[in-house]
């Protein structure tokens, strides 16, 4: 007898420790979910940043293969080449700090846009809406680092959107100032070229002393 009263109490105890701990762990507070919205804080900033430089790597990859103005396809070779650079520097800023890499994927809003460059077609209306969607896209993207840049939650985060700001307002106002415009028409059909059809007469040659 005493050695059953003896057994029935170890296991009353044990019960009530397994409670306890159940307790215990319903009252622990619950670990903080990323909040992937909140461009101030690493789980926010990293992906809209990685999918704006995934949008102008992209959107300029096409521009290569769809315009023919010159320099459009200048400024898309820049745009490749220093979005490239911002992700990399993206990437080892978030490496060093200890958080998982950036995603290659596009976020629902960069990805909607490249959608409707997709089916601008080429010509002047995919010049247009190239030069169109790079001004928003720059606007955003700048907006962007610029306010995680002064108070963003991770310190090496913030000194990478910091170095991208300046870039940033480059690839902007270069944006903002491309000539999309294809060359006007002359009325005879051929830019430069005389309604009548005969060559235009050779130019006078500059003489000396004379300036161009």
């Amino acid at each position: 007898m005493r050695a059953l009263a003896l057994l029935m109490t170890t296991a009353g105890l044990a019960l009530a420790g397994c409670n306890t701990m159940t307790d215990n762990a319903a009252m622990a507070p619950a670990a903080p979910m990323a909040d992937t919205s909140n461009s101030m804080m690493a789980s926010g900033f990293v992906p809209m940043a990685a999918s704006s430089d995934q949008f102008e790597i992209q959107s300029s990859q096409l521009a290569l293969q769809m315009s023919a103005n010159s320099a459009l396809k200048n400024y898309a070779d820049m745009m490749i080449a220093h979005h490239q650079q911002t992700s990399a520097a993206l990437a080892a800023a978030a490496q060093g700090a200890g958080l998982p890499p950036p995603p290659t994927t596009m976020l629902p809003h960069e990805q909607q846009m490249m959608d409707q460059l997709r089916a601008a077609g080429s010509g002047q209306a995919f010049d247009d809406a190239y030069k169109a969607m790079q001004i928003q896209g720059h606007q955003a993207a700048l907006l962007l680092n610029q306010g995680y840049a002064s108070g963003g939650d991770v310190p090496a985060l913030r000194q990478a959107a910091g170095a991208a700001v300046p870039v940033i307002q480059q690839h902007l106002a270069a944006a903002q100032a491309l000539n999309t415009t294809s060359p006007m028409m002359s009325p005879g059909g051929m830019s430069g070229m005389p309604m009548n059809g005969q060559s235009a007469p050779p130019a006078a040659p500059i003489r000396s002393g004379e300036r161009g």
